[in-house]
């Protein structure tokens, strides 16, 4: 349930708006232990660009969490109001809590040119796709089930019932795949951050994103002509 920004604070390394284009959304799923972390904080750091929905949710604040930075905390009532009234972009239940990305904050980021990613699980991708069909939805895979094991182990962080709870969910979330517009396997980490990087960069120039562009140029012509 969590979208990524490049600089919290926007300050001098922040994206600037771009009244030329249109923000993109750019979705990314994958089974745990596929690699998708390091991939996505690789992109995040080639490009500066992308900016921060704050999500909202029902649990309580933890540590030196902020309300209206880390998250908006609600209570469950209010969170409910929002999702009954369709203000959010996707939303979940997990552990008996609610997590969701608030539909008006993120289309204005989009309009003033910015860039958003999602880092999020299948359902939650596939809510956002029927808002926003026209953004980039990437399905990062294993190359084997053995090798995905084998990743899973060698962090050394999960007991054994945890892995093979991973291993049952990404089964599962792998069966969804069939929805996402690219692929990415992750057998070698540079080549997939190569592919995964080129479909953000072709992902930029699709037409609908350049409204004014095209105007603009022509424009040009006829000012020349």
């Amino acid at each position: 349930m969590s979208s990524l920004e490049a600089d919290r604070g926007r300050g001098p390394g922040a994206a600037p708006e771009d009244p030329e284009r249109l923000g993109l959304v750019l979705v990314i799923c994958a089974p745990s232990g596929t690699g998708k972390s390091t991939l996505v904080r690789r992109l995040v750091e080639e490009f500066p660009r992308f900016a921060f929905s704050v999500s909202c949710t029902t649990r309580a604040p933890r540590g030196q969490e902020r309300d209206g930075v880390d998250y908006h905390f609600l209570s469950k009532d209010d969170f409910l109001s929002m999702r009954d009234k369709g203000e959010f972009a996707e939303w979940a239940e997990v552990h008996g809590n609610y997590y969701g990305t608030p539909l008006a904050p993120l289309r204005k980021e989009l309009d003033q040119g910015r860039d958003v990613l999602f880092d999020i699980d299948v359902q939650g991708a596939m809510q956002l796709k029927r808002s926003f069909s026209d953004g980039l939805y990437v399905f990062l895979l294993p190359p084997s089930r053995a090798e995905l094991e084998r990743r899973l182990r060698g962090r050394g962080t999960d007991a054994e019932e945890a892995i093979r709870r991973r291993l049952a969910g990404a089964a599962k979330e792998m069966h969804a795949a069939t929805e996402f517009d690219h692929w990415i396997v992750n057998d070698d980490l540079d080549r997939a951050y190569e592919e995964l990087r080129a479909v953000y960069l072709a992902g930029r120039s699709k037409p609908v994103f350049l409204p004014g562009l095209l105007r603009g140029i022509l424009q040009s012509f006829e000012e020349e002509g």
